[in-house]
């Protein structure tokens, strides 16, 4: 079965990275994009991870996790080698309905991470619901070479008019005019 696409708000969200080696600095770096509230239990710690965790001010915890303390978080994210904590972990939550990702083992996933672009408040993330991350990341490359440098600025504008003028059909009707000419006019090989 597929994973339904879904984008979470975060703030306020108590967020647990188990694990501190490479994949953990890959976790991690794309959670810093959305958020800042991430606790890290790792009985070892690579560079990246200590630096991320240093220069973001998260809660670094240089020790091996215990039994239980992921139901004390919302989302958690298993970026170890050792399958039996992967398996531990998703089993502890299943009652309390916390969410976790297992890395590179979607038995014990209940959501994956996509391979993403973000550039301002344009978000758009590609998935092959765990068959072939490779290619997930291929076509983003494409993506991020054919999307317009000038996309924030645009969105920026978006979102100010959407504050300034009265909900109804007549903004509704502009904003799909204001987004048609600027596909049409920064995506050229497109027909709309």
């Amino acid at each position: 079965m597929s994973y339904f696409p879904a984008f979470f708000q975060l703030e306020g969200k108590r967020i647990l990275l188990v694990g501190g080696g490479h994949i953990a600095a890959e976790k991690l770096e794309k959670l810093l994009d959305f958020c800042k509230e991430i606790t890290i239990v790792a009985a070892e710690v690579s560079e990246p991870v200590a630096t991320m965790a240093r220069e973001h001010c998260l809660t670094l915890l240089v020790r091996p996790y215990r039994s239980g303390e992921a139901l004390e978080y919302d989302l958690v994210i298993v970026a170890t080698d050792t399958v039996e904590l992967h398996r531990q972990i998703f089993e502890e939550t299943r009652k309390a309905r916390v969410l976790v990702n297992s890395v590179d083992d979607t038995r014990y996933c209940d959501f994956i991470f996509p391979s993403y672009v973000k550039r301002g408040d344009l978000t758009v993330a590609f998935s092959t619901s765990g068959a072939s991350p490779a290619f997930a990341r291929q076509i983003r490359r494409w993506f991020e070479q054919v999307l317009p440098e000038g996309v924030e600025g645009f969105l920026a504008q978006m979102r100010k008019l959407r504050s300034e003028l009265p909900k109804g059909k007549e903004r509704m009707e502009r904003f799909e005019r204001m987004a048609k000419e600027y596909v049409k006019e920064n995506f050229p090989s497109l027909r709309n």
